[in-house]
This record gives C-alpha cells, sequence and structure tokens, in this order.
C-alpha cells in the first residue's frame, strides 16, 4: 500500500462543472387554466428534487404501480447483478496486495538406478554391466509455498482503480435503468388515462350524434327537414365512430406497454389505471443549479466513472512497460518415512526473488499504452457529449411544461367557443337562417377540440414528469441498491481489515477525498 503512492500514470481529477452554461431563459411561473391540469406551476431553482418524485401527482394507484415495477422488473435485477459481478472483481483484485500462500504434500515412489550417479563402480576398474544396480525408495514431502509481488510501480493499485471505477459505473447504470423504468411507468400511465378520456370523449359524442341523428329522421318523416341532411349527420356518425377504433388500439398497446414495464404479461392485466382528472400537478417545479446536474444525473457519472476507468488503464499499461519484481519462499520437510517428516533434521526451504523487464518487445507494450491513451480521449470526448446531451434534455423539458401551460389553455378556450359555436349553429339550423353543413362542421370542431384539450392535459403531466427525469429523479435521496447488487463476503480476503483498508482508500480517491 506504502508502494502504491508511487503509482505510474495519471491520478484522475473529476471533470469541473461546464463553465457558463444554462438552461436558457424560462420565466417565473406557466400560465394556467380552468381545468383539471391546468394549475400554474412555478420553477424554483436550487430545489432538491424528492427521491419519490412520482408522489408529487398525489396518485395512490400511480405510486403502486411505480413501486410494483421497481420490484419486478427484470433489467432492475440485470443491472444490480452488473453491479455486484464489478465488485465482486475489486474482491479478486484485492487479493494482490497481499501473499498468496499454497500448501502442499505429496508422497513419490521411486526406482532409479546408480548409473545415473557415475554406476557407483569399485574400485576396480572393471565396467562390467553387475556395476550398475538399482534401489526403491519413498519419498514424503509437506511443504508451504509463499509469493508476493510488491506494487513497486502501482500496477496492482491501477487495476484496482479501474476496478473500482468500472463498479461505480454500474451504480449509476443501475440508477439510470431505474430512473428509465420509473419515469416509463409514469409517462405510460398518464398516456393510458389520455387514451382512455379521449375515447370518453369520442364515446360522449358518438351518443350526442346519434340523439341528434334521432331527431333529424323523425323530422325529416314530418316534411320538416330534407333528407340530405339526414344523410349528412350519419356521415358524421360514422367519421366519429371510425375514430373510435384508433384509440382503443392505441390504448391497448399501452396497457401492454404499461404490463411489461410492470413485469407482466400481456394476459395479467388487472385494469389498473390512473385517472387523468385525479392525478395532480406539482404547484413549485424544482430546477436543478447548472453546476449541480453534473452530479446528479446518473447517465453524466456513469460517463465520468467510465472516464475515470480509461485514466486507471493508462497507468496498468505504463507499469506494464516497467520491470515487476516478485518474492517467493517454500518451506516444508521431506523424508524417507512419514514417522520422520517433520523432524528437525528433514527441514528444507527455499527464499527466492526475481525482477524481469522486456528487453525488446518490438514496440507492443508501447502500443497498448497508446491504445489506452486514445481509449481516454474517447471517453472524455463522451463524456462531454453526455454533459450536452443532460443540459438540452433539461432545457428541452423546461421549455415543454412552460408551452404545454400556454396550450392547455388555448385548448380550453378553443373548445368552450367550438361547444358555443355549435349551439349557436343548432339554433339558426333550426330557425332556417343557415344550412345543415354549418352545424356539421361545427360539430366536428368540437370533438377536435375536446381531443386536443384532453392530449394538452396530458402532456402537462407527462412534461412534469419528464422534467423531473431530466434533473435525475432525485436518486441520491433514496436507497435503491437492495442486498443482490453487495459483493459475497465468503474468503479471507472479503473479509479481512487490510482489503477493507484498501477499498477505503480507494473510495477517497474515487469521491476525490
Amino acid at each position: 500500500m506504502t508502494l502504491s503512492a508511487c503509482a505510474v500514470g495519471p491520478d484522475f481529477v473529476p471533470p469541473p462543472p461546464p463553465d457558463g452554461a444554462s438552461y436558457g431563459k424560462i420565466g417565473a411561473s406557466t400560465e394556467s387554466a380552468t381545468v383539471a391540469g391546468g394549475a400554474r406551476q412555478r420553477f424554483v431553482h436550487g430545489r432538491d428534487v424528492p427521491g419519490e418524485w412520482w408522489k408529487l401527482f398525489r396518485s395512490r394507484q400511480l405510486s403502486a404501480l411505480v413501486m410494483e415495477a421497481v420490484a419486478n422488473h427484470p433489467d432492475i435485477a440485470a443491472a444490480e447483478a452488473a453491479l455486484r459481478q464489478a465488485r465482486e472483481m475489486i474482491e479478486a483484485n484485492a487479493a494482490t496486495f497481499l501473499p498468496q500462500a499454497t500448501l502442499g504434500d505429496g508422497y513419490t515412489r521411486q526406482q532409479v538406478t546408480t548409473a545415473q550417479f557415475g554406476g557407483l563402480a569399485s574400485s576396480s576398474s572393471s565396467s562390467s554391466s553387475s556395476s550398475t544396480s538399482s534401489f526403491v525408495y519413498g519419498l514424503h514431502n509437506a511443504n508451504v509455498s509463499v509469493s508476493f509481488a510488491p506494487d513497486v510501480f502501482g500496477k496492482s493499485w491501477r487495476t484496482l482503480e479501474s476496478d473500482t471505477a468500472a463498479a461505480e459505473q454500474r451504480r449509476f447504470q443501475l440508477e439510470a435503468t431505474y430512473l428509465a423504468l420509473t419515469a416509463n411507468v409514469v409517462t405510460a400511465a398518464i398516456a393510458d388515462a389520455s387514451y382512455a378520456a379521449q375515447i370518453k370523449v369520442t364515446r360522449d359524442l358518438i351518443a350526442a350524434y346519434r340523439q341528434q341523428l334521432d331527431l333529424l329522421e323523425k323530422r325529416f318523416e314530418l316534411g320538416a327537414v330534407s333528407q340530405a341532411d339526414v344523410l349528412s349527420e350519419r356521415a358524421q356518425l360514422a367519421q366519429a365512430q371510425a375514430t373510435l377504433p384508433p384509440l382503443e388500439k392505441a390504448r391497448a398497446q399501452t396497457r401492454n406497454l404499461l404490463m411489461a414495464y410492470l413485469g407482466r404479461f400481456p394476459n395479467a392485466d388487472k385494469g389498473e389505471a390512473v385517472d387523468l382528472a385525479g392525478l395532480r400537478l406539482p404547484g413549485e417545479l424544482p430546477v436543478s443549479l447548472p453546476s449541480t446536474l453534473v452530479r446528479q444525473r446518473p447517465d453524466i457519472l456513469a460517463a465520468e466513472n467510465q472516464l475515470h476507468q480509461a485514466s486507471a488503464e493508462i497507468g496498468v499499461a505504463t507499469a506494464n512497460m516497467l520491470p515487476q519484481f516478485s518474492l517467493g519462499a517454500t518451506g516444508g520437510a521431506q523424508a524417507m518415512n512419514f514417522t520422520t517428516l517433520f523432524s528437525p533434521q528433514t527441514m528444507v526451504y527455499t527464499l527466492a526473488a526475481q525482477a524481469s523487464a522486456k528487453a525488446f518487445d518490438s514496440g507492443s507494450l508501447f502500443h497498448t499504452r497508446e491504445a489506452k491513451v486514445a481509449a481516454f480521449d474517447q471517453a472524455a470526448a463522451q463524456y462531454r457529449s453526455t454533459v450536452i446531451s443532460a443540459f438540452q434534455n433539461v432545457a428541452d423539458s423546461l421549455q415543454a411544461v412552460k408551452h404545454d401551460a400556454g396550450t392547455l389553455r388555448a385548448q380550453v378556450a378553443a373548445e368552450k367557443a367550438a361547444a358555443e359555436s355549435l349551439e349557436i349553429a343548432r339554433a339558426q339550423y333550426h330557425a332556417g337562417s343557415t344550412t345543415y353543413s354549418i352545424v356539421l362542421n361545427a360539430e366536428q370542431t368540437l370533438l377536435n377540440a375536446r381531443l386536443a384539450r384532453v392530449r394538452a392535459q396530458a402532456a402537462r403531466f407527462a412534461d412534469t414528469a419528464a422534467l423531473l427525469q431530466s434533473l435525475g429523479g432525485g436518486w441520491w435521496n433514496r436507497i435503491d441498491e437492495t442486498p443482490a447488487s453487495q459483493a459475497r463476503p465468503t474468503d479471507i480476503i472479503a473479509t479481512s481489515p487490510i482489503a477493507a483498508a484498501i477499498r477505503a482508500q480507494a473510495e477517497d480517491a474515487q469521491n476525490g477525498r
């Protein structure tokens, strides 16, 4: 551990927050509308994002769906298994800081001849074959071999640093998986509620069209209206009915998607749904400061640890270019019979030290290190790209929330005007001052306006969820990991205080302390 302070290669420094970056102008609050989902929202800069952000919508059903998805979806289990795998590699490579011992015990029975010792001939100069004899012996051999490779140039330390960064990357990938899953469940539930509301609006208008058609048919029988008016209303009813199957199809597919997020098969749909009118918009929206966003987004932190891992790999490649040292010792006993195996005169030992270095490798190690440098440059560029995309994501979400409020306000006004226009058109038609085509146009306008209003309502909820997701989803305010992501302490190395100290030192370096 002392030698690791001389580790070769670059010491990683986390990239600083982008200087001068912002989300653009958004104003202090949004507009409001007198309809469900039309509340005014105020942007609060610097406010923290709650860990269970989906509870801001005040829907128990929505919260229950999110919790079921987290408990059952295999992507969460896969991300935790990947994290445990990375942590097990830390435990495995921590063993390189400690000596390795091997116990051995063997028995050999062998027949040899005196020929290999020069024949052990008699003093006479005769070289007859009778001067060679053979004998059989058994040898008991018990030994302990200990080897240790001093981390002179920090290769083991840089390897452990790389493993720690890889584990941290996996940890933030778990957080990203958790965030994506929870956001997908929320948006799928909102989309399902939107389609359900659109279907209800369409069915209500179809019922109204049928009622109007019945009235026209009765009036036609009395000769008060023309057959063309009746046929026009029938066509209007058929057109409205034709819009219903696509909505039902879209909702059915959204339900299948929601079931997949919950870890269910399509046939396990129990009909749980969120009512769009029952959702509540959070009145105050947290907006993280640009300087803190890079510490809140799991994708940015994962990219940073990928950069850290690439930096440590440069150190490993550099250490491979330098001499390698190893120490070894073997102690044991050798005896012809087991009863005397552990007597003092049978004890044997060997001490060894070795240093080796590549004398000529045609530039292989040099180019291997240069490849690691190029990988670091690639990771640095990918990190910058991730940061830029993250700021764009937040800015897009803020603009969507801002303009969705204006869209909903306009759609509410358009729906009100369309309903009044239809009422006036029908009154004028009954008075004989206009044609029935005006009534048909007014009916179609009202149907479109009501559907657009429902979509605008759903967009406000969905884009609010997207904003909270883009700000990191408050993962730092909750505990997402379970025991399934922890390394198994099943051996001496995993539980030793030395390994614990090594891991603590690596974590301190990881956190910049």
